[in-house]
């Protein structure tokens, strides 16, 4: 018998340490409520690390994260601690919504469920790229070097038709100089076999022919290099235009390939190609997320799965004994405010009824005192009395 005293005493006066309120606080409990129910302080402290837990985590992943797009470390920390404060009150959201009475309910659970699940997926691939940092590196290196071929392809298909028709002309040019002078070296050639008497007509010496046959030579030579002339402007423009467009399609390339980085996005990528590569990899992956997922779905876990206790039967109590309270303080107020309004209203009635009363005497020698007036002015009418009786004597209706 003194030993249940002495355990019942020792409840009453239980003084929990600060870091305990801290997880009651994580965990939505009451310390002023929970301190008394023995079993239900551990299962709410319990609660409450999960939801550290998940706190802990998120901050960490939401620095990582604004750590590969930002590059001020004041600021990375200061996001990271937002954003985990933000996660924070969600998940004390979540778990304080679960009580006696929703706690199995199935659309409750599922609500929180996705909410979580949301978040969860979310801060899982931060946390992804952290611990598969250097091969999603490597995989980044090899995703660049695909888009700088992609990006060459696509420049060399937008100015591809102007370089076909450049390089087309260019190609007629040197076929028709080709041409014009073949036609001079084989008129040179006939000129000199006409003149050492190995073609032609057999004859040595600058005979006839052998003049008609430099002139033609002439002729042919003096075209032939107005056209060259002529030609290598327009092959010279055509170089410069072809040039032109290589050292375009060069600076894009050179501008494109400075925009290449290792941003959040383009690790997400590379961490999407090495899942779908690597088969090794795919089922650890998977394997993670799972893992990280739970650790967000951890308070609202522990809160569908810990018994419902001395705590939130103590709640429920309270909250019913204080809704009753409210409804028997309303029911008083208005029965105030009745009573109130009826012993004004009869004070108002027997103000009223005393006024009346008293008035009538005088009321009275008012009229007796017009009709006096009336008596002695002989020139006053009865409709000018009646008047001045009604305005100084008669009183009007309440509007």
């Amino acid at each position: 018998m003194q030993i249940e005293n002495k355990q019942v005493s020792t409840q009453e006066n239980y003084v929990p340490y600060f870091f305990q309120r801290f997880l009651w606080w994580l965990s939505t409990a009451d310390a002023a409520i929970v301190m008394h129910c023995k079993i239900d302080r551990s299962k709410y402290a319990i609660v409450g690390m999960s939801v550290l837990g998940t706190w802990v985590f998120a901050t960490l992943a939401w620095m990582y994260f604004f750590s590969t797009v930002v590059n001020n470390i004041f600021s990375v920390v200061f996001l990271g601690l937002t954003m985990g404060a933000i996660i924070l009150s969600i998940d004390r959201l979540l778990i304080k919504g679960m009580n006696t009475f929703n706690k199995k309910q199935l659309f409750p659970f599922l609500l929180r469920a996705a909410l979580a699940i949301t978040i969860g997926t979310f801060m899982a691939q931060p946390a992804l790229l952290y611990l598969f940092d250097k091969e999603v590196h490597v995989q980044i290196s090899i995703d660049n070097e695909q888009r700088k071929k992609e990006k060459k392809q696509q420049q060399d298909t937008v100015f591809s038709q102007q370089k076909k028709e450049l390089l087309l002309n260019k190609k007629n040019i040197q076929t028709l100089l080709q041409q014009r002078y073949q036609e001079v070296a084989t008129a040179r050639n006939n000129f000199i076999a006409e003149t050492d008497g190995s073609g032609g007509s057999k004859k040595v010496g600058l005979q006839a022919i052998a003049k008609a046959k430099q002139q033609e030579y002439e002729k042919l030579n003096t075209a032939y290099n107005e056209l060259l002339i002529d030609q290598n402007k327009q092959l010279k423009s055509i170089d410069s235009t072809l040039a032109f467009i290589d050292a375009t399609i060069a600076a894009e390339q050179q501008n494109f390939n400075a925009l290449l980085n290792d941003g959040f996005l383009t690790r997400i990528e590379a961490l999407n190609h090495l899942v779908e590569n690597n088969t090794a990899l795919k089922f650890r992956y998977y394997l993670l997320v799972t893992i990280l997922l739970l650790i967000e779905l951890m308070p609202v876990i522990a809160k569908m799965l810990l018994p419902t206790g001395t705590y939130d039967e103590k709640v429920a109590a309270i909250e019913a004994i204080e809704k009753q309270m409210l409804a028997i303080n309303m029911q008083n107020e208005l029965s105030l405010k009745k009573l109130y309004s009826q012993l004004a209203f009869d004070n108002n009635t027997s103000s009223v009824t005393s006024f009346f009363k008293n008035s009538k005497n005088i009321i009275s020698k008012k009229v007796d005192l017009h009709m006096e007036e009336w008596n002695e002015n002989s020139q006053q009418t009865f409709n000018g009395v009646w008047k001045n009786v009604q305005k100084d004597v008669l009183s009007k209706p309440e509007n």
